[in-house]
Formats: structure tokens, C-alpha cells, sequence
């Protein structure tokens, strides 16, 4: 029987390369987005021409309305849902004090509360069946405070705490939780988050918005590409020897044991004053990006 699945921000990216892998191999895919005018034909040609099928359904994961509606609907066509990845996510690049009210409760509404409402809505028939799956897609952020996205870093790292949390509440029920933290990937959401730096050459922050701007400008020319993603999401639900958590691409595994191998007075050190040469050299010190 195939397994019913909801997945969040499937527009672009890493929730149109899930949604496609998953029907490809099988699943019974519910892929959602905001405005399916949007990136719906795509999606749907996509899916067509692997020679599997896609239903494509409204969902704004800010708007509790919005959830309920989609969930019902998928809960009378199908009767159940087996699997649900919370993919939807806002990735804006700002030093915290630059940043507004509105920015933070437009980030945490995605990111955190977003989650959280597709999370609550399809709880109760997982735990009646005792059984199901609920993906959570944080990021390397979600385990590193990095300057230049606070407020990102944030709302990644109280997704990766609500989700181990939730995992140990959900165990004696037969619910598998994974967190899913992907590194540096090619998709919109980077160009979206340089595009949101001032760009400020008088800004007391503009060495912290140019160096965090290289990293993901770095990131992008890498050209890890989204379906790697896709790959681990479908091996979290999929396999036999469950983790609680996968970090994904070729940098985050760099990321993660740089972090770990500083002091939290080293990273801090990041911040101190030097030149983008000095910066460079110990990013790359800390980071040896493997190079092929």
C-alpha cells in the first residue's frame, strides 16, 4: 500500500525534488504549496515525465485555516496520512540588529509554526494507527549560531528541539521524527537570502553581511543540487535503522565537526576585528571544504 504523504514547499527546490522522488518511487504524494498557480505544471510535467503522479494541493503553512483544509481534504480522500515533511522555510540573511518585529514573527511563523500546525493536524491519526512518519527539514543552522542569521539560526534551532522532544513523546506510539539538516544546497532560497543583505558599505555590520554573503554565494557555485536532499528525506522514511538526525551534503558534515572542534570562545572569535583576508584564512582553516 502506498504511503499517503504531505509534503510543505514544493514550489522549488528541496520540496519539488522530494515531492517528484517520492512519486517516482511509489508514494502516494501530496504535494503543497502556496500558490499552485505558481509552481504547479511544473511540478505536475516533472512527475509526468517519470511516469508517476503528483496531486498538487493549496497549503499556506502560515494560515491555521489553511492547514485544516488541507488536511481534511486529504483525510477524506485518503483516510489517512502515513508520512509528513515540514519542507516550507523562510531563509532571510540579517544581522539581529537590523532586523524588525515583522521580520521575526514572518521567520518563526514558517519555520517553527508552521511545522508545528502540520504537526498537530495529522497527529491524532498517526497515533490512533500508531504509525507514521514526520520529517522535519532544519538545517546546519539549526545546529550552529552563525553570524549574519540570527534569526534563521533561531528558528532552526527551536525546530531541532521541538522535534527531539516530540520524538520521545511520540515513540511508544510507532511515530518515527527525523530532522533532515542540509548544508549549503543550489536552490531559490539562497538567492532570496543574499538578496535580503543591505549591501550597506557604511553599515556598522557590512563585514558580517560580505562575509556571510561569500559563504552562500560559495554555497551556491558548489552546486550541491537539491535532490541529494530529496534522497536522505526518502531514506528517513524509508529505512530500517532510523537516526533522529541527518546532516546532508558535502559541507554539512564540515560545518558541524568545525563547529564541534571550537570553543565557544573560539567561534566567538569569528567576530573579532580583521581583514576579509584574516577571516578567510580562518574560515578555511576551521572549514576545509573538501575540493572535489
Amino acid at each position: 500500500m502506498a504511503l499517503v504523504t504531505l509534503i510543505t514547499g514544493c514550489s522549488t527546490g528541496i520540496g519539488f525534488e522530494t515531492a517528484r522522488l517520492m512519486a517516482e518511487r511509489g508514494y502516494r504524494v501530496y504535494a503543497t504549496m502556496r500558490n499552485p498557480q505558481v509552481g504547479a505544471a511544473a511540478l505536475e510535467e516533472a512527475a509526468k515525465a517519470a511516469g508517476a503522479t503528483i496531486e498538487v494541493a493549496q497549503l499556506d503553512v502560515t494560515d491555521q485555516a489553511s492547514v485544516d483544509r488541507c488536511v481534511a481534504a486529504i483525510l477524506e480522500a485518503e483516510g489517512r496520512i502515513d508520512v509528513l515533511v515540514n519542507n516550507a522555510g523562510l531563509g532571510e540573511l540579517r544581522p539581529l540588529e537590523l532586523t524588525t518585529d515583522e521580520e521575526t514573527r514572518r521567520i518563526f511563523d514558517t519555520n517553527v509554526f508552521g511545522p508545528l500546525r502540520l504537526i498537530r493536524a495529522v497527529l491524532p491519526g498517526m497515533r490512533e494507527r500508531r504509525s507514521g512518519t514526520i520529517v522535519n527539514v532544519s538545517s546546519v543552522a539549526g545546529r550552529i549560531g552563525a553570524f549574519g542569521q540570527t534569526l534563521y539560526c533561531g528558528s532552526k534551532h527551536a525546530l531541532e528541539a521541538i522535534s527531539e522532544g516530540l520524538a520521545i513523546e511520540v515513540r511508544a506510539f510507532g511515530i518515527r521524527v527525523a530532522i533532515i539538516e542540509p548544508g549549503l544546497f543550489n536552490t531559490p532560497i539562497i538567492g532570496k537570502a543574499i538578496g535580503a543583505l543591505s549591501g550597506d558599505p557604511a553599515s556598522p555590520y557590512a563585514a558580517v553581511e560580505r562575509r556571510i554573503a561569500g559563504i552562500y554565494a560559495a554555497g551556491a557555485a558548489a552546486g550541491q543540487h537539491p535532490r541529494t536532499v530529496a534522497e536522505a528525506i526518502e531514506h528517513a522514511v524509508s529505512t530500517d535503522a532510523p537516526r533522529l538526525r541527518y546532516p546532508v551534503g558535502v559541507d554539512a558534515t564540515v560545518f558541524l565537526d568545525g563547529r564541534a572542534n571550537l570553543t565557544d570562545e573560539e567561534w566567538v572569535e569569528f567576530g573579532a576585528p580583521m581583514s576579509d583576508e584574516e577571516f578567510w584564512a580562518l574560515f578555511a582553516k576551521t572549514f576545509p571544504m573538501p575540493t572535489a
